[in-house]
């Protein structure tokens, strides 16, 4: 008797789970986040290629549901993993000078 409770509040849990698994997919189709399962349907029905992969994006962000359009892969063009992260940093210090920069010009215009 134990054992039949607890095989059917098992199937019960997995019921659940299912349709709420089921649920979150048809609320990912309706709010235009592409699937998998989106690109196959649209790719049987006859579709052009770019509907079926959920808008015209290029290959980097077509493997990734709910990719940006226009995200390319990182160009590394030669340079080392080092290399590579002191550009990036370089380029985060930059931004930050530019930006302290353009917040004590803006108070400077402001203070009479």
């Amino acid at each position: 008797m134990r054992m039949i409770f607890g095989v059917l509040s098992l199937l019960v849990a997995l019921a659940i789970m299912g349709t709420v698994a089921k649920k979150q997919l048809q609320a990912l189709s309706t709010s235009g986040v592409s699937t998998r399962l989106n690109q196959a349907a649209g790719a049987s029905t006859g579709t052009d290629s770019a509907t079926a992969r959920g808008g015209d994006r290029d290959g980097a962000t077509f493997a990734i549901p709910g990719g940006m359009p226009g995200g390319v892969a990182a160009d590394t063009a030669g340079l080392t993993v080092p290399q590579q992260a002191q550009n990036i940093q370089q380029q985060f210090k930059q931004s930050t000078e530019r930006a302290l920069q353009q917040g004590a010009d803006r108070s400077a215009r402001q203070a009479p």
